[in-house]
């Protein structure tokens, strides 16, 4: 007996994005996110991962970018001509590479501010459900932001993101400057609140080794295009995955490393 395919939270059909009406930015992409969900999008910088996720919550407009094909479908609904706040009420919610958050008001305020949306007791709820996953900012919350660590602050930027009470999470590269055990807890975080509240989480990262730990399924994203895509047990055993995004060309010579294109399989 098959089995039963999972609805899809998210939908990207052959999305093309154009900067300043001439730049082609992403040609063609195509994703799904299931409900419940985690799904990566791998990737090195300048690959288009950045411009896809801006192109879901809507925030291209301000970089004079534009969707100028395909279709996005949020639960079966089209985000096209959506604002980007009207994308938030829908459930999407969007933490921007680089935490960033208001450095002059405390953790506390932070999520206050996240909160015009909703009712009082809804932002304590909400305040408190973000301390119980990141008790280290329940310890700072009257600390300035801009105190913080760098992984306080990434914490900080996706309790403030939770304070949406968003359906989907979409993360930019949140391993981003941190040390590899502050990134080991924060992975750890989001893969439990997937699995406590069933949150739909898009990760987007240069870091395929954690994001392949918490993931179930993943996309590869080069020069605009998808290239590869698989679960996440499949592109960890991925010899190309493994050479070019998994470390393992840390041992070979420079003129390999160099010329690894040509001997990609996807590009050949």
């Amino acid at each position: 007996m098959n089995a039963p395919i999972a609805a899809k939270i998210l939908s990207l059909n052959n999305i093309e994005v154009v900067y300043d009406h001439v730049s082609l930015a992403i040609k063609g992409v195509s994703i799904d996110v299931p409900e419940g969900g985690m799904v990566a999008l791998l990737g090195a910088n300048g690959a288009g991962k950045s411009t896809t996720l801006k192109s879901i919550s809507g925030l291209l407009t301000a970089e004079r970018g534009e969707v100028r094909r395909g279709e996005l479908q949020f639960r079966g609904q089209s985000l096209g001509g959506l604002m980007p706040q009207d994308r938030v009420k829908l459930g999407i919610a969007h933490v921007l590479e680089g935490r960033r958050v208001f450095e002059h008001l405390t953790p506390d305020e932070n999520l206050i501010a996240a909160s015009a949306l909703h009712s009082r007791q809804d932002m304590n709820r909400n305040k408190d459900r973000v301390y119980s996953y990141f008790p280290r900012l329940h310890e700072r919350r009257t600390v300035a932001s801009g105190y913080l660590s760098g992984g306080e602050q990434q914490m900080l930027a996706i309790g403030r993101a939770l304070m949406t009470q968003p359906k989907l999470l979409m993360l930019d590269e949140p391993s981003l400057g941190l040390a590899p055990f502050l990134v080991a807890e924060i992975f750890q975080i989001l893969g439990r609140i997937n699995r406590d509240e069933g949150l739909s989480i898009l990760l987007v990262e240069q870091n395929a080794i954690a994001a392949l730990e918490i993931v179930s399924h993943g996309y590869l994203i080069e020069s605009g295009r998808i290239v590869m895509h698989d679960s996440a047990a499949a592109l960890k055993k991925n010899p190309d995955i493994q050479e070019f995004y998994l470390g393992g060309a840390q041992n070979k010579n420079f003129r390999d490393i160099k010329h690894y294109s040509r001997r990609k399989r996807w590009l050949t």
